[in-house]
C-alpha cells in the first residue's frame, strides 16, 4: 500500500511533463520569433536568455536559476522567455527586421564566435556586451532594460516581479525595491 502511495504521489508529476514534452516546473523556452508571436496576440512582456556556448556563468543560470521550479512558475505566467545565442549563425527577425550574424564561422561553432546583431541591439550595456545577459522587453518589444551576470532565483525575484507585474510604469526601480517583500525563500 505504501509503495503504491508513493507511486500515485508522482502521476500529476509525470503526466504533466510528458503533456508538454518538457518537465514539469520547467521554463516553456520559445524561440524570438515566437515569442513576438504571442506578445501580438495575448500582450506579455519578453524575458531573454542572452547566452553563449562557451560562457562558464551562462551554465550555472540554468543549472541554478533557471531550473528553481518558484522561478521558472513565475516566468511562465508572466513573460514569453526566449534562449537565444548570442554567437548563433541562424537569422532573426525582431520587430520586422531581419537581423544576422555576419561574421559567423560555422567551424567555430563550439567556441567564440561572431556576435549576433540582435545581441547588439538588445544586450548592449554602455557600449559593453557580456555573458550572460537576461533582457527584459515590453510587449511593444521596447528593450526595457538589459541585466548582465549571473543571478541568484533569490537576486532575480525583484527583478521579474517589477517587469512581469509592470511595476516599471508608475515607479522607479529603486523606490520599487525599496518597498518590496519577497516571497521566496532560499530552498
Amino acid at each position: 500500500m505504501r509503495t503504491f502511495l508513493l507511486l500515485l504521489a508522482f502521476v500529476p508529476f509525470t503526466l504533466s511533463a510528458q503533456s508538454t514534452g518538457k518537465p514539469a516546473g520547467a521554463i516553456q523556452w520559445l524561440t524570438m520569433e515566437e515569442a513576438q508571436a504571442k506578445a501580438k496576440k495575448e500582450p506579455r512582456p519578453l524575458m531573454v536568455d542572452v547566452y553563449t556556448s562557451w560562457c562558464g556563468p551562462c551554465k550555472m543560470l540554468d543549472a541554478k536559476t533557471f531550473s528553481d521550479p518558484r522561478l521558472a512558475d513565475y516566468v511562465n505566467k508572466h513573460f514569453y522567455p526566449v534562449k537565444f545565442n548570442a554567437e548563433s549563425g541562424a537569422a532573426v527577425t525582431f520587430k520586422g527586421q531581419k537581423l544576422e550574424n555576419p561574421e559567423y564561422d560555422p567551424a567555430r561553432s563550439a567556441g567564440r564566435n561572431g556576435t549576433h546583431q540582435l545581441t547588439y541591439a538588445i544586450a548592449n550595456v554602455q557600449g559593453r556586451i557580456a555573458y550572460p545577459t537576461v533582457v527584459y522587453i515590453d510587449s511593444d518589444l521596447n528593450v526595457l532594460a538589459p541585466v548582465q551576470g549571473y543571478l541568484t532565483p533569490d537576486q532575480m525575484e525583484p527583478i521579474l516581479n517589477y517587469f512581469g507585474e509592470a511595476h516599471y510604469k508608475t515607479k522607479d526601480y529603486q523606490a520599487f525595491l525599496s518597498g518590496f517583500k519577497a516571497k521566496w525563500t532560499a530552498p
